[in-house]
């Protein structure tokens, strides 16, 4: 027999699933649909959100810390000091390996050759990333030998070893949920910097060559870039396929946990700006 706590989280993940459809009859969102166990339906497909959206949703506050974190806002405007921007290149050169591995040990746990393809393909593109960091530090006078033995700060341990033990203890939807604050968020805040400077640089006559001059212009374009743009979209489609793959459908009972490990990550994301 469940416990009072399991009962209770699968009557809140019913009432969630129960609202999504949105039967259209009367005014407002309409009436719960007490059948929607019964019909199949998969995230992403007509007018059910991304699984990454309704995560979103579900942690909304913490989300908006991160992407709209004051590391950030200084990042956009250019105010960011170079020695806190060379520190955290340095630490997401060793956070990205780390998340390199993770995308390998997905591959590893994917149920279908398709996306075992897909994760590996993400854990090459990772791998690429990194020369960004490379090219960087080599203008600081900083070798590849010197970054590769950048001691990880305690904000890179604790999310990238969060990140591994979930993948370990649980299967490959755990793992990406848990990869996903970073891949999706660092595509919104690259996609925001970006119109924010485009419409600065249409704001007077020597904007353009503010924009030319934009201390972080690099990281900017990198992250708002179509190449990035598009492994965000991938990487969302990648994680309704793999949800529906193993069963996890809008009002399951799982998804609870899956918020808990989303919020986790996200909380974990933001500290990283912190260090």
């Amino acid at each position: 027999m469940p416990s009072v706590k399991d009962a209770t989280s699968a009557a809140i993940a019913f009432v969630q699933g129960a609202l999504l459809p949105g039967i259209s009859v009367g005014s407002g969102n309409g009436p719960l649909d007490h059948f929607h166990l019964m019909r199949p339906r998969a995230f992403g497909a007509g007018r059910e959100p991304s699984l990454v959206a309704a995560l979103i949703e579900q942690c909304r506050a913490d989300w908006d810390a991160y992407v709209d974190h004051a590391f950030v806002r200084d990042l956009e405007d250019g105010t960011l000091p170079l020695e806190a921007f060379k520190h955290y290149i340095c630490q997401d050169y060793v956070f990205l390996r780390h998340y390199t591995r993770a995308y390998a040990l997905a591959a590893y746990k994917a149920p279908t050759q398709a996306l075992l393809r897909r994760f590996l393909h993400t854990a090459a593109a990772l791998a690429d990333e990194t020369e960004l960091h490379v090219a960087m530090c080599e203008r600081w006078d900083v070798g590849e030998a010197e970054l590769a033995a950048t001691r990880e700060a305690g904000a890179t341990l604790t999310y990238t070893r969060y990140v591994l033990e979930l993948g370990n203890a649980g299967d490959a939807l755990d793992l990406l949920v848990g990869l996903a604050p970073c891949l999706v968020g660092y595509g919104e805040i690259g996609s925001r910097l970006r119109e924010a400077c485009v419409a600065q640089r249409a704001s007077g006559p020597d904007a353009a060559a503010r924009w030319a001059a934009h201390p972080y212009r690099e990281w900017i374009e990198t992250y708002s870039g179509g190449d990035y743009q598009r492994a965000v979209r991938e990487g969302i489609a990648a994680l309704d396929e793999l949800a529906l793959e193993l069963g996890v459908r809008p009002g399951n009972s799982r998804l609870l946990r899956l918020a808990a490990q989303f919020r986790q990550a996200t909380v974990l994301e933001a500290r990283f700006w912190d260090s």
